[in-house]
């Protein structure tokens, strides 16, 4: 009897971990086909929501424009200067703030560590150690 209760509990536990393997890689297949079409999804609105802010920029864009068009030809009727005139007095105080800006924002620019100073201190630290190790090692 003891030889009969063992190959069958030999070939059960096989086919027990057999399914439990084939359960894991079918569960596994299934979360990476849910991650896929979570990402799909999130693809979708991610484009659809960039469609919808370039149409915005677009469209404000184009009204700055006639914005900017009506001061130039508001200037002409209230101060009774030239159209060529006015399109300066409009150009020029457009490049003055536009190149205020590209000032600060070089500075904000040149203001930015790409390696933060504690990031930097570690990966030294790290470097000193290995260098240390391996030296140490050798001798």
């Amino acid at each position: 009897m003891a030889q009969d209760s063992s190959p069958r509990s030999e070939t059960s536990v096989a086919t027990l971990i057999g399914g439990i393997v084939n359960d894991a890689k079918d569960l596994l297949l299934n979360e990476f086909t849910i991650a896929k079409l979570e990402i799909q999804q999130e693809m979708r609105k991610t484009k659809s929501a960039a469609l919808a802010f370039a149409v915005g920029a677009g469209v404000a864009g184009i009204g700055g424009l006639f914005l900017l068009l009506m001061c130039v030809h508001g200037l002409v009727v209230l101060l009774d200067i030239p159209l060529w005139g006015s399109y300066g007095l409009v150009g020029g105080l457009l490049f003055v703030v536009g190149a205020i800006l590209l000032v600060r924002g070089k500075q904000t620019a040149e203001q930015i560590d790409v390696i933060p100073p504690k990031t930097a201190s570690t990966l030294r630290d790290n470097a000193q150690w290995i260098k240390e190790q391996t030296t140490s090692n050798r001798a």
